[in-house]
């Protein structure tokens, strides 16, 4: 899969599947590509026999910024701004009744990439040196905006495996559950700065990739309710993941990192004869993930030994809310176009600015557009794009907390992607 960098509802996809991400994620209650099991299995049963696969390019553009501080003042662009996101999904029916698939897919969104150098001045190099000494750390001539000696930042890829069973216990009706298995890469890059906060500092910062597995699963249900109308509701346990062994004096409680719980509902609406009106929410509960959500000043103004152990400091992420709206209209027989509006909570507050710079996750409105053209009697392609709006968060940065004269900080993010993908029913 690569690095992947989704950071769209959190570090969540705005959608899964290309023709998902035209009509900006909401496809609960519409199924129409294998893709749909990552969102609801139970449409496993309404796809028929599918193949598909795809491929998202995805370029996110991260900036941080500090100012106001008496020393440590400096701004940096991530380099990390093009990434490349494959999707793959099988379903075959056994009976008119009983679907089996796969769908293979991934998460991310905790990938940034900062130059060092942003703080080059004596009495910054100087502040720098004071909490590199202080966790027993080399010490140099310029620094990253969090002080670190190298560059800046971390890379989170999440991949997961979705082997589905879906039945329909009803024409009109169906469940479907899937096992969900999953894989995590991540390695952090110049948190040097942070050592002595940390209970394990040879395991916090610049270890090379780590990796984890775990595993979860997805529940769902869909009903034609009418010929108009279609409703469906899943649900995503927490995925349990072994901890990130080389991490474990970054994230709290010793490099867990789990995947957090999930769940969404959907409505679809033949509002005329070729356009389909479809609806969807859902919740990412991230407060579920202590690393993730734990707020970046527990401990307060104590820096020794608040990283990585049993409630310490985390992301502050909170639990957030995504509403999804898209449009879909058969143009011909062939062509088929969409367009969508995703709007999420930001889970970054003020409060857990510092920490963020190398997680800004903080869009919020996405606008999405996309088409598929048949290309035979059994074969299409689909493409997509979507738009994220820059969004910033700014608050007081956690230095202040130590003494420190260090201002206020400034993360922002927007983003672009393009996706196409071939599907073939067989």
């Amino acid at each position: 899969m690569g690095s992947v960098a989704q950071a769209t509802d959190g570090y969540f996809s705005h959608g899964y599947g290309i023709r998902a991400k035209g009509m900006g994620g909401a496809t609960t209650a519409l199924p129409q590509d294998a893709m749909i099991a990552a969102t609801n299995p139970a449409g496993m049963a309404f796809v028929g026999n599918r193949f598909d696969i795809g491929i998202d390019w995805f370029s996110p553009q991260r900036d941080a910024t500090r100012s106001g501080s008496a020393a440590i003042d400096g701004s940096a662009d991530s380099d990390s701004t093009n990434f490349f996101i494959p999707e793959i999904g099988f379903n075959k029916m056994l009976t008119p009744n009983l679907a089996v698939g796969v769908t293979i897919y991934g998460n991310g969104g905790m990938n940034t990439n900062y130059p060092t150098g942003q703080i080059t001045s004596a009495a910054g190099v100087a502040t720098c040196n004071n909490f590199l000494n202080m966790g027993g750390q080399a010490t140099a001539s310029s620094n990253n905006l969090l002080c670190g000696t190298t560059r800046l930042g971390v890379d989170l890829m999440q991949l997961i495996i979705a082997p589905t069973i879906a039945y329909k216990i009803h024409p009109n009706h169906s469940i479907g559950i899937s096992p969900l298995i999953g894989y995590q890469r991540f390695k952090a890059e110049g948190l040097q700065g942070f050592a002595a906060y940390s209970e394990d500092k040879a395991n916090l910062t610049n270890r090379g990739y780590d990796d984890s597995t775990g595993y979860g699963v997805r529940i769902g249900w869909m009903g034609k309710i009418s010929d108009a109308v279609t409703l469906g509701a899943a649900y995503s346990s927490k995925m349990y993941m072994t901890p990130f062994q080389k991490y474990k004096g970054l994230f709290a409680n010793q490099g867990d990192f789990d995947i957090p719980e999930n769940y969404n509902v959907g409505i679809a609406v033949k509002v005329l004869q070729p356009l389909i009106l479809a609806v969807d929410y859902q919740r990412i509960n991230y407060t579920s993930v202590a690393s993730v959500s734990n707020p970046s000043n527990n401990g307060g103004a104590t820096i020794a030994n608040t990283l990585g152990g049993d409630g310490d400091r985390g992301f502050g992420w909170s639990d957030v809310n995504v509403w999804k709206f898209g449009l879909q209209y058969q143009a011909t027989d062939k062509l088929a176009l969409r367009a969508g509006y995703n709007h999420t909570d930001n889970p970054i507050s003020a409060r857990d600015v510092t920490f963020n710079i190398i997680a800004p996750g903080v869009v919020t409105d996405h606008y999405t557009a996309g088409l598929t053209y048949k290309i035979g009697k059994s074969s299409e392609f689909t493409i997509a794009y979507m738009h994220a709006v820059k969004n910033s968060v700014t608050g007081s940065s956690l230095f202040n907390d130590f003494g420190v004269a260090a201002g206020n900080e400034k993360i922002s993010m927007h983003q672009d992607s393009v996706g196409i993908a071939f599907g073939m029913q067989f």
